[in-house]
């Protein structure tokens, strides 16, 4: 039973699948750290303000004049910031970590003389029509 299990494991790529998902999570508390403990408080520094993520359009005021309803739009513009922060550090970290290998160039050929099929360069007879070459 549990030589079926590792195997259901390895041939499904279960397990990797869940590997990638603890290290995501991991990656993720990472980047929301450095967006929200570094970078949004020197993008505050620029804005007037200081305190932007607190903005908001008030709609209606109570009787005491305390605000009743609002659109808090500092907070959508804060977390749109945010999204577009953390997709860009987890494209640069994907982009420098999943490289691809380059392509080696295939090797070189040469076009039979009697049937015109590509064979390697170094070959003496045409494996298509078995002419000498």
């Amino acid at each position: 039973m549990l030589k079926d299990f590792k195997k259901f494991l390895l041939k499904t790529n279960a397990l990797a699948l869940a590997i990638g998902v603890i290290i995501g999570g991991a990656v993720g508390k990472v980047v929301s750290s450095l967006v929200s403990d570094v970078l949004m408080p020197l993008i505050g520094l620029g804005l007037p303000g200081g305190d932007w993520r607190e903005a908001k359009l008030i709609l209606s005021k109570k009787i005491d004049g305390s605000p009743g309803g609002a659109l808090t739009y500092g907070a959508f513009v804060g977390s749109v910031i945010d999204f577009v922060i953390i997709a860009f550090a987890i494209y640069m970290i994907t982009k420098h970590l999943m490289r691809e290998e380059p392509v080696p160039p295939p090797p070189p050929t040469k076009p039979c003389p009697e049937c015109t099929e590509s064979i390697p360069a170094a070959a003496k007879r045409c494996k298509f029509c078995t002419s000498p070459a």
